[in-house]
């Protein structure tokens, strides 16, 4: 066959179906299926399930996200700083237009501080603008910056003692009196709003070692009136000072890298600081560098109040003058004393609410003091006269008029009778009349001392309730500060104790001299001591005082007192000995008699030379005792050995 019917025959096979079986193609299409479809069922079913779970972890991505995204803002919301600004006006306690907030020595002074007598909190800022002006509300400034100033509400006076005198100020007025001499500033020195007095700032400088600075928005006046040690800083960065320690307190202002700040309280993270523009608040301890302790002072000249010294150790004793007649008897009250340097007669008292003073001044009774070599320091008190409640001293002392009638009759009384010197034993001081006492204190010490009259103040042992007193001042303005180390006990008291145990002067000296330099302390002493019966109290009593003081006490005390020799008499009489105590430094004896049990500490010699030696011990300017004519005559050679 010849080539073309060969290829003839292949190709007629190829087209008729013969034996030969075509390979299929592997991309055509298969029924029921679509084009390009994976016609294997094992890798259709892997890849779906990769597109499941890549679809899944997508969404738990999405998901973890978003709880991240959501968990850190409450995070930041927690513990990232916040930008809240504090409300100025708020912080300083600022109302009105015209309110000033006052910063003093580093601390905020708050309107509720600022308030007078008798008026709601509220209604007393403690700075005010008046035409341009700065002023400072009177208590601010008396408590905290010069407590020589003194504001007379009742009769609308502003004073400030000086040794000379006194320097006076009207309200609304720009002239004052400064002593006897007329002068004036060129603003208002003083403004009132009702009873509340506010001194102009640059007048309260002028009598004050003090550094002021005013700043607006919001109006403040930033005071320094406490110079030494003070601890300061660097800022490492600028940064926010927060109202309180912590990033989510609110900012009180903004400070920069380098700036100065006070340190005031380390609080481990944070620092208390204050910005010399007048803002107390918080730092991170981190943002300080440099932490140093500077020395600050400022150049003033402090009024100085001189004073009598005598060159000898005081020996006083008063004496206890209840009537005209018994100045008759000086000579035979003093014919047995030894060493004695002055007699303290109580001459004058206050006679009533008005300033009026009752008087029993004797000139012959000086000249007979002079004839024995005894000074006479006449005693004013606020008792035992026409007068006798804390209401009634408040009442007079709280007029500059009333006080100033007071010392002028003193003063005249004095003058006439020879006196050499005045001792004020006022008891009957409140806490509210003791700005008024200590001001009737300057006064009398600057008309004394115009006099040529030595000036001494009675005291209670200095204690918590009667800081009022101030002895401080009294140390600065009189030349003998005198402390009563005696009364620890008292009639009114709810137990039998002693009189003078010795801790009770030791603590009372140690006290005192925290205020009163040695040289112008004196102790005094009791010649006296107190017997005591205590007796159970009865059901009936108990349930009548339930919920006082009173009923803390299962008996009832009365207590006389008595000399030294019928102290004695009275022990000696109820056949006990009495044993040395050695905690209180006394001699002590108790008896059963009368329903109940007397107990009595006795003062004697024994008990008067362990105060002696603690007297002498701190080199004190003197003892005094009460009172003449109750002492066993021994006691003065005893006293002599200690104090002369």
């Amino acid at each position: 066959m010849d080539e073309r019917g060969r290829k003839g025959a292949v190709s007629g096979r190829a087209g008729t179906g013969g034996t030969r079986r075509k390979r299929p193609d592997r991309n055509a299409q298969r029924p029921g299926s679509s084009p390009g479809a994976d016609r294997r069922p094992g890798r259709r079913s892997s890849r779906a399930r990769r597109r499941r779970r890549n679809a899944i972890i997508r969404w738990l991505i999405f998901i973890i996200l978003i709880i991240a995204v959501i968990g850190g803002f409450a995070i930041w919301r927690k513990y990232g700083p916040s930008n809240e600004r504090a409300d100025l006006n708020q912080y300083y306690e600022l109302d009105a237009e015209n309110d000033v907030a006052v910063v003093v020595n580093n601390e905020v002074v708050r309107s509720s501080e600022g308030a007078a007598e008798g008026e709601a909190a509220e209604s007393s800022a403690p700075g005010k603008i008046y035409d341009g002006q700065y002023y400072i509300e009177y208590s601010v400034v008396h408590e905290r910056i010069n407590k020589r100033f003194y504001w007379d509400p009742n009769e609308n006076i502003l004073l400030y003692t000086l040794p000379g005198g006194s320097v006076s100020v009207e309200v609304g007025s720009k002239e004052y009196t400064d002593i006897t001499e007329k002068k004036s500033e060129d603003y208002v020195i003083l403004k009132t709003e009702g009873r509340t007095a506010y001194i102009a700032l640059p007048f309260i400088q002028a009598y004050t070692n003090m550094e002021y600075a005013v700043y607006d928005d919001p109006s403040r006046a930033v005071i320094t009136s406490e110079w030494g040690e003070t601890q300061t800083a660097s800022m490492k960065r600028d940064t926010e000072v927060r109202y309180q320690g912590g990033v989510k307190s609110p900012i009180l202002t903004d400070v920069k890298k380098s700036d100065k700040v006070t340190v005031l309280e380390d609080e481990d993270d944070w620092m208390k600081v204050g910005t010399e523009d007048g803002f107390i608040g918080y730092v991170r301890a981190g943002d300080l560098r440099d932490i140093t302790t500077e020395t600050t002072s400022r150049e003033f000249e402090e009024p100085v109040y001189t004073n009598i010294s005598k060159d000898y150790t005081i020996n006083m004793a008063w004496h206890n003058v209840s009537n005209a007649d018994a100045n008759s008897y000086v000579l035979e009250t003093i014919a047995g004393t030894k060493g004695l340097t002055t007699i303290a007669p109580t001459w004058f008292s206050l006679a009533d609410t008005e300033g009026n003073v009752s008087s029993l001044a004797d000139a012959e009774y000086v000249n007979y003091a002079h004839q024995s070599n005894l000074e006479v320091w006449a005693v004013l008190r606020d008792f035992h006269g026409g007068i006798n409640s804390y209401d009634e001293t408040y009442e007079v002392l709280s007029y500059t008029s009333k006080r100033t009638k007071v010392i002028n009759q003193v003063i005249a009384e004095a003058l006439q009778s020879g006196i050499d010197g005045i001792n004020l034993d006022f008891e009957l001081i409140s806490t509210d009349c003791g700005e008024h006492y200590i001001q009737f204190v300057r006064e009398l010490s600057v008309k004394c001392r115009q006099n040529g009259l030595v000036f001494s103040v009675d005291n209670y042992v200095p204690q918590p309730y009667n800081a009022h007193y101030d002895i401080e001042e009294q140390g600065a303005v009189a030349d003998y500060v005198i402390i009563m180390g005696y009364d620890e006990h008292t009639d009114g008291s709810y137990e039998a104790g002693s009189v003078a145990s010795i801790g009770y002067l030791e603590d009372g000296i140690t006290e005192a001299l925290q205020s009163v330099p040695a040289e112008k302390l004196v102790a005094g002493i009791p010649f006296f001591t107190r017997l005591w019966l205590e007796t159970p109290k009865t059901e009936e009593e108990l349930a009548q005082q339930a919920g006082t003081e009173a009923a803390a006490y299962p008996n009832n005390v009365t207590s006389y007192a008595y000399g030294m020799d019928e102290a004695a008499e009275i022990v000696s009489e109820a056949g006990v000995q009495a044993e040395w105590d050695d905690t209180v430094k006394q001699n002590y004896a108790q008896w059963e008699a009368d329903g109940g049990v007397y107990k009595i500490w006795l003062e004697d010699n024994q008990s008067l030379e362990e105060k002696l030696k603690v007297i002498k011990s701190n080199s004190l300017a003197g003892v005094a005792e009460w009172s003449l004519g109750m002492e066993n005559s021994s006691v003065w050679d005893l006293i002599l050995q200690y104090v002369n």
